[in-house]
């Protein structure tokens, strides 16, 4: 199946279902506080449906717009803007004419179904999969700079030991760039020193200037032959796929970023590689060209085999379902922790965070091009957070503008008028097109400037 249809599949079905559970999340208490529910609709329904079927009050759809979903609900403000309704009086089914206690709970519960969800997925892959990951202290010989110049401009080099992030140990090489992306300072050991350095405020920046290169920090591999083309030089060499290179010349290497400037030393001339193949050694010669390659392809190892050959330490952590509740709670807190340090980045114009900002086109890139079953649940209680989250700020037309309006309906006891929260609606309704258009412009200009 082509990956950019399977791509594009994961999308919807993760969209579709968060949809549905966070409308659910309206829909259930308002029909518990007997309030009337007129449509519940997954993507908009604009002048026409794919699909509708009325049962009891309820209209229940598809729409052909996949920019969201709703639930209209009687007598409430909302993008349906029904102005006719409101300017009837109160009927006891209505939204409005329900204690102010009751619609909070309706507001807030389309984010609360959201967290929850993903809590609930992060529960359900703890105690299916549990956890696999490379701890910090196990790069005994430090951490590779895929990229030198992202590097020199956080000042990390090849070989550094990273310690800490904002003065918190880091442990998990996994959780690394996330950190680093989040955080203000680093602590690092070299040569046997602690250097700490700020974090350059527009490093998201650099980081964004080429995605391709995003992922700058690696650990450090062993040199594998990943391939031989056929207008390679050495094609002819005895090299094999799957070859280990341990030495060029007379020397001995352990990783592959120590082989550039070993093979610089013997630019346009024939020299022994040591290749490890079979658990044997043997000498192979080449010819380095002029451009200082022996031109093959880099190529790489399962990670247990390259934890056995004492690269890195694998941990691994099973949970019993008991287990994996906390684990799961914990995992979607810090995941909602994460993800508001990185919005405070995006509102701060000096780190060029704003950049990064997506559309479809990159909620749809989250997903793997082939069936990961582990990596679409994690991607969609990633999408549910930051749904939640987005969800919840005080902005009009949210779930969070209705749910300001009615804290200072209760604190005050005095409710903002219908008119006025007509005119708070429309105006969030231009600030999310806006925001639309913005997020999806980026999307347009990233491909248009590949």
């Amino acid at each position: 199946m082509n990956p950019i249809l399977i791509k594009t599949i994961q999308f919807f079905l993760s969209l579709s279902l968060l949809i549905v559970l966070h409308e659910l999340g309206h829909f259930i208490p308002a029909k518990l506080f007997k309030t009337r529910v007129e449509k519940f609709y997954l993507f908009f329904d604009i002048k026409f449906s794919l699909f509708k079927k009325k049962i009891g009050e309820t209209v229940y759809g598809i729409g052909w717009l996949p920019l969201g979903g709703y639930v209209k609900i009687a007598g409430m403000i909302d993008e349906s803007m029904d102005t006719a309704q409101m300017a009837e009086e109160p009927k006891p089914w209505e939204f409005r004419s329900k204690p102010a206690w009751q619609r909070l709970i309706i507001m807030l519960g389309g984010v609360t179904v959201n967290f929850i969800l993903a809590v609930i997925i992060y529960i359900g892959m703890a105690y299916s999969y549990g956890d696999q990951y490379i701890p910090m202290d196990s790069l005994s010989d430090g951490i590779w700079v895929t990229e030198k110049n992202i590097g020199d401009e956080l000042g990390v080099q090849t070989g550094d030991q990273i310690v800490a992030i904002d003065g918190e140990e880091v442990e998990n090489f996994d959780s690394l760039l996330g950190e680093i992306i989040n955080g203000n300072t680093i602590t690092i050991e070299r040569d046997g020193t602690t250097i700490e350095k700020e974090i350059p405020v527009d490093f998201i920046s650099t980081l964004l200037e080429d995605e391709d290169k995003i992922r700058f920090i690696s650990p450090r591999l062993p040199f594998i032959v990943g391939g031989i083309p056929k207008e390679s030089a050495n094609k002819d060499s005895g090299l094999k796929v799957k070859d280990q290179i341990v030495g060029i010349g007379d020397q001995k290497i352990r990783y592959f970023d120590e082989a550039k400037a070993v093979i610089q030393r013997y630019t346009n001339q024939e020299v022994d590689l040591i290749v490890s193949r079979d658990g044997r050694e043997e000498q192979i010669p080449v010819v380095i060209s002029d451009s200082a390659t022996i031109g093959i392809t880099m190529g790489a190892l399962p990670f247990d085999q390259m934890e056995e050959m004492g690269y890195f330490r694998l941990e691994t952590r099973k949970y019993t379902f008991i287990e994996s509740i906390p684990a799961g709670i914990n995992k979607g807190v810090t995941t909602l922790v994460s993800y508001v340090k990185q919005l405070k980045k995006i509102f701060n114009p000096e780190t060029g965070a704003y950049k990064g900002v997506g559309g479809f086109a990159a909620i749809g890139g989250m997903f793997p091009d082939t069936w990961n079953w582990p990596v679409f649940w994690s991607t969609t209680a990633l999408i549910s957070i930051i749904l939640a989250f987005m969800n919840i700020l005080p902005i009009p037309a949210l779930d969070g503008g209705h749910v300001t309006f009615l804290l200072y309906e209760m604190v005050t006891g005095r409710k903002p008028s219908d008119k006025f929260l007509e005119y708070a609606q429309m105006i969030g309704f231009f600030l999310l097109i806006a925001l639309l258009l913005f997020a999806n412009g980026n999307d347009i200009y990233k491909w248009l400037s590949k």
